[in-house]
């Protein structure tokens, strides 16, 4: 059964029926995607401190969160039901519905992600891979600052690589975490519905969800995940190593 009981539920409230929203690679890699990218952003904020002039922190937690990118990219497709982009990419149609109402009135509640938050899900991956990528190919200071396919680009398009690296980050991306902060701590204080919990949890209260009742989870989903995480790094590694690309200067020891 999908429906259960449980003393401390997603509700909040004791013996309250919970079911399934999100399989434990989905919950993993949303917590460790968050502890790459405060890593990131302090392995370059604080490089000097941390002794680190050459970056090689920030650049192996960059190649990381890129690894894990493109893991979930095939888990979308290859996952439990509420990871599938297809079961979450919204029609225009469904979209405008869901946001011509969701500021004036209690809309209704969806198991994974609703329409508004399924376009900003794809936005923050689209822009957090495309930031990766360009990580690849930056240069900081020197030749020992720089991503691993550096050498691929001429001078000029190294700074225009490293100057949408940062723009993408403090102007972009940043911002757009904080409104998904924000957006999932309204609907838990004002629309009852715990998304931060449940992605903790992986349970929700039992109820009339739009998009189903309950997750469907693939058969021993962390034995596929990680087949698929071998599979993310080789094409990660693999194919910087395939471009030409040097892990010399980015030794850890």
């Amino acid at each position: 059964m999908a429906t259960d009981t449980q003393p401390d539920s997603a509700s909040g409230r004791p013996g309250a029926p919970t079911v399934i929203a999100w399989d434990l690679p989905t919950r993993l890699f949303h917590w460790l995607l968050v502890a790459l990218l405060v890593t990131a952003w302090a392995t370059f904020e604080f490089s000097e401190t941390l002794g680190d002039s050459v970056l090689k922190w920030h650049r192996w937690t960059g190649l990381l969160i890129l690894t894990i990118l493109v893991w979930r990219m095939l888990w979308g497709f290859f996952g439990s039901s509420t990871s599938r982009f297809l079961n979450f990419l919204p029609a225009p149609a469904t979209l405008t519905r869901y946001a011509g109402v969701a500021l004036v009135r209690s809309e209704a509640k969806f198991l994974g992600h609703n329409p508004l938050g399924a376009v900003m899900i794809f936005a923050l991956l689209g822009l957090l891979f495309a930031q990766a990528c360009l990580g690849l190919f930056t240069v900081e200071h020197n030749d020992l600052t720089a991503g691993p396919l550096y050498r691929l680009l001429s001078e000029d398009a190294r700074k225009t690589a490293t100057s949408w690296h940062r723009f993408l980050f403090e102007s972009v991306t940043v911002w757009l975490i904080a409104l998904h902060i924000a957006a999932n701590l309204a609907y838990a204080f004002l629309r009852n519905d715990p998304l931060i919990k449940a992605m903790v949890t992986g349970r929700k209260p039992a109820g009339d969800y739009a998009d189903a009742q309950h997750a469907e989870i693939v058969s021993r989903p962390l034995l596929r995940a990680g087949l698929l995480l071998v599979i993310a790094a080789v094409v990660v590694f693999g194919g910087i190593w395939a471009a030409g690309g040097k892990f010399l200067s980015m030794r850890l020891w």
